[in-house]
């Protein structure tokens, strides 16, 4: 079975990506015959309570704090990066190489993402890293910081809502990001509740199949096959993978064993190997 495109792909113009080498990221998609790559950019207008204990990044990451605390990435410097793209397609002319952002929350900010996709991103993946701060009304928190707050069910329940309003949206996004997200801060020696998980993932996947916009099959931590079978079952009609690589050495980590197991779910590879799978 031949690799699916990498459509979901950081480099060092994303603000947490400090290992993010572009170059060496496609060469590394070449080395293991990824048909496409997709650097998906994280965009964020908005800014995160600090957690219990503060903020604790690891050195590298870009952003700003402000008077109250709170942090927001550093922005997309655009041009330096469209030009980054343009060279990477020069130096590797047979790989597929797409631009693109992960709009975090973009439905919350319709102005500033209109203003920002006048650039013309080939790829835009929609995502949700935050939830409402119940400590301050009208602020947030990163889905991380949440299960101080919330019950564990009760963060995946949260999580889904701000999922179906954003795809409830009109915003612009082809692919939804990680519907798993909080999965990857799931409480160590809790088992996950899958039966009391199930209609509110099965909901949120139909309103999805609804809008048109695709899946994502998110590998840093493997989607579970049952959430891809209930996306079937919902309508879904395409699904993406993506990696979530922050440096070259992460890019398509177990795209070969995941698109086995996305294949027996209901999806095969299009004509095109640089597309989204599609219903077999």
């Amino acid at each position: 079975m031949s690799l699916p495109a990498d459509d979901h792909v950081h480099s060092r113009f994303s603000w947490d990506a400090f290992a993010g080498d572009m170059e060496g990221t496609c060469r590394r998609a070449v080395d293991l015959g990824l048909p496409a790559v997709s650097f998906t950019e994280h965009v964020d207008f908005e800014a995160w309570s600090a957690p219990p204990g503060g903020w604790r990044w690891p050195e590298g990451v870009r952003g700003t704090i402000d008077g109250h605390g709170r942090f927001l990435g550093a922005p997309l410097e655009v041009e330096a990066y469209v030009a980054e793209v343009a060279r990477c397609r020069d130096l590797f002319p047979a790989l597929t190489i797409r631009t693109g952002i992960e709009l975090d929350a973009g439905h919350r900010y319709p102005q500033e993402v209109a203003d920002l996709l006048r650039t013309g991103f080939d790829r835009v993946v929609g995502s949700v890293h935050a939830l409402a701060d119940l400590a301050d009304p009208g602020q947030f928190l990163e889905v991380s910081s949440a299960f101080a707050q919330r019950t564990a069910v009760d963060v995946v329940l949260a999580y889904l809502e701000q999922v179906r309003e954003m795809v409830a949206s009109d915003v612009r996004f082809e692919v939804l990001g990680h519907v798993d997200y909080p999965l990857r801060h799931w409480p160590a020696g809790l088992e996950v509740p899958w039966p009391e998980l199930e209609e509110p993932l099965r909901h949120t996947l139909s309103v999805l199949a609804a809008s048109g916009r695709a899946l994502e099959v998110n590998t840093s931590l493997p989607l579970d096959l049952r959430i891809v079978r209930w996306w079937c079952e919902a309508g879904g009609d395409a699904v993406a993978f993506g990696s979530d690589a922050h440096s070259p050495g992460e890019l398509g980590q177990r795209f070969r064993e995941v698109a086995r197991a996305v294949e027996s779910a209901g999806f095969r590879p299009a004509d095109d190997p640089t597309a989204l799978w599609g219903r077999a």
